[in-house]
C-alpha cells in the first residue's frame, strides 16, 4: 500500500514508519524539513507557504495523521495549551484539504487520539461505547481533534481515530520520566497509588494502527494493553524489572506544585478496554506489563 503520514519522525510516528516499510508498503512522510530520501520513504514538504503536498501524494490508499505538540513538553501554561490544541486543529485541517485536493481519495483516515477523553474514574471501566466525555482541557482537545478529524468521513472516506493509552518505550514518552527515580533509588508510588494507568507498549500502537488501516474500523479505537494496572502495581513491577526499590511515595500536592495542572496525568487516570481491537481479532504483542517493561529495558 502507499501510505502517508503526518508526525512520522516523532516518538510513535518513527515506530509506525519502521513497521510499514517492514512490511513493503510504501511510505509518504510529511514534514516541514525534508530529510533524505531513501528507497523506503519519500519525505513531502507540508504546513509551509510555498508547501503543496498533495501533488506528491497521488494515488494513496491511507492516511495516518499523527501529528500535533506533545502533552509531556513543559508546564501547561495558557500559551502551551494553545499550542497543544492549535497544533492539532491546523494539521488536520491540512489533511482534510489535502485530501479534498486529491482527485482519488485514500481509502482511510487513521487519526491519533487519547484515552483522556473519559474522566478520570478509580471504579469505571471505558470501552468505545461508554458516553462519558471528559471536562478538562486534554477532554475537550481530544474530542474537537476527533471531530475534527471525522470531517473527513463527508469526503467518502473512512475514519477512525486511535485513543491512545499511556505509551511505553524507552527513550521518549512518559515512561524515562517515571523510570527516573527508580534509577535514583528513590521511587515509589505516585499520587494515591490507587489511580489507574491504562498503558501500551509503543511496538502495539504500530501495530494497530496498521491493524486498522486493514480492517474495517470506523470511529474510535482503543489503544491500550488489555491489562490496566494501578499505578502502585505498575510501580512495583517497574521497580522489578529496573531490580530498585519501591519505597518512597511522591505525594499529589508536589506533583501539583511541580506540573501544575499537567500532574492530572499522573495522578488521576482511567481503566480503559480496548474492546473494538479485541473483537476484530488484533493479537497483542505485549499484553502484560511484565513482558512489556522487560522488552523495553531488555
Amino acid at each position: 500500500m502507499k501510505i502517508a503520514i503526518t508526525g512520522g519522525t516523532g516518538f510513535v510516528g518513527s515506530e509506525v514508519t519502521k513497521l510499514l516499510i517492514e512490511g513493503g508498503h510504501e511510505v509518504f512522510v510529511l514534514s516541514r524539513t525534508l530529510n533524505k530520501q531513501t528507497n523506503s520513504i519519500t519525505y513531502i514538504k507540508w504546513l509551509t507557504k510555498d508547501a503543496t503536498p498533495e501533488n506528491g501524494l497521488k494515488g494513496i490508499d491511507a492516511f495516518i495523521n499523527l501529528a500535533g505538540e506533545s502533552i509531556n513538553n513543559g508546564r501547561w501554561t495558557a500559551a502551551q495549551k494553545n499550542k497543544i490544541y492549535n497544533s492539532r486543529m491546523q494539521a488536520t485541517d491540512e489533511v482534510l484539504r489535502i485530501i479534498k485536493a486529491l482527485k482519488q481519495k485514500p481509502k482511510v483516515l487513521i487519526n491519533a487520539s487519547a484515552i483522556g477523553i473519559y474522566p478520570a474514574s478509580n471504579e469505571k471501566i471505558y470501552t468505545e461505547l461508554s458516553p462519558e466525555i471528559g471536562t478538562d482541557f486534554l477532554a475537550k482537545t481530544v474530542h474537537d481533534w476527533e471531530q475534527k478529524a471525522k470531517l473527513a468521513e463527508q469526503l467518502g472516506v473512512r475514519v477512525a481515530y486511535g485513543r491512545f493509552g499511556i505509551i511505553l518505550g524507552e527513550s521518549e514518552g512518559a515512561l524515562p520520566l517515571m523510570a527516573l527515580p527508580y534509577k535514583m533509588f528513590v521511587g515509589g508510588s505516585i499520587g494515591s497509588g490507587e489511580n489507574w494507568m491504562s498503558w501500551v507498549h509503543v511496538k502495539d500502537v504500530a501495530n494497530a494502527l496498521l491493524f486498522a488501516i486493514k480492517h474495517e474500523i470506523h470511529g474510535p479505537f482503543n489503544v491500550t494493553a488489555p491489562e490496566a494496572k494501578i499505578m502502585m502495581e505498575f510501580g512495583k513491577i517497574l521497580a522489578t524489572v529496573l531490580k530498585r526499590p519501591h519505597y518512597f511515595a511522591v505525594p499529589t500536592f508536589l506533583l501539583k506544585i511541580a506540573l501544575g495542572e499537567k500532574s492530572q496525568l499522573v495522578i488521576e487516570g482511567q481503566q480503559v478496554i480496548p474492546e473494538v481491537l479485541l473483537k476484530n481479532g488484533f493479537t497483542f504483542e505485549f499484553p502484560h506489563l511484565l513482558n512489556a517493561l522487560t522488552n523495553i529495558y531488555s
